[in-house]
Parts: C-alpha cells; sequence; structure tokens
C-alpha cells in the first residue's frame, strides 16, 4: 500500500469565500477520481478547520500500489484537478510512503 499526502495552503489573494469555495471544489474535483483509477483506496480532501494548523488544505489518498499512484498522477481527471488546484494553493508540499 502507498500513501500519498500534500498540503497547500490558498493563495493570498483569496478572500475567506473564495477559500471556501476553492477547498470544495478540490473536494468534488479530486474525490471522485477514486472511482476513475483502478487501486485507489482512498482520496480524502480535508480543509483547514483549526487554528493551531499551518496548511489550509490536505489531500490524504491511499493507493494499492506504486504503479496505482502514478496512474492517479497522469489521470486525465487529476491532471485537469491540477490545473485548478495550482490556480488557488501555493506553498504545495507531499510525502508519499509505503506501509
Amino acid at each position: 500500500m502507498v500513501k500519498h499526502i500534500v498540503l497547500w495552503n490558498f493563495a493570498d489573494t483569496l478572500s475567506k469565500e473564495e477559500k471556501k469555495a476553492a477547498g470544495e471544489k478540490m473536494k468534488a474535483l479530486l474525490e471522485p477520481i477514486k472511482e476513475k483509477v483502478p487501486g485507489t483506496v482512498e482520496i480524502k480532501v480535508i480543509t483547514n478547520e483549526l487554528e493551531s494548523s499551518n496548511r489550509d488544505v490536505a489531500l490524504i489518498s491511499t493507493f494499492e500500489t506504486v504503479d496505482a499512484l502514478q496512474r492517479y498522477q497522469t489521470s486525465p481527471e487529476h491532471v485537469a484537478a491540477g490545473t485548478y488546484v495550482r490556480s488557488v494553493t501555493c506553498n504545495r508540499a507531499c510525502m508519499d510512503y509505503e506501509f
């Protein structure tokens, strides 16, 4: 199994309302990819709800294999979602690991 965790901050140019809408859109774009990419176990988008966090959005996903993660990353749905995500976020951090 492979865990893929990505963290972002929203762009400083977004208002509080725009950040909320952007988080909802990221969730709507990314989570359904689970049903389209074989080997995807879970995709969850979480927006910051606690002041103690230093990131606004987390993508936490699980894949059966490294190959499944690669299929996800190159899928047309992920590529399209990535274009939107990059337009509303900054400070991306990522960690992938096998368990």
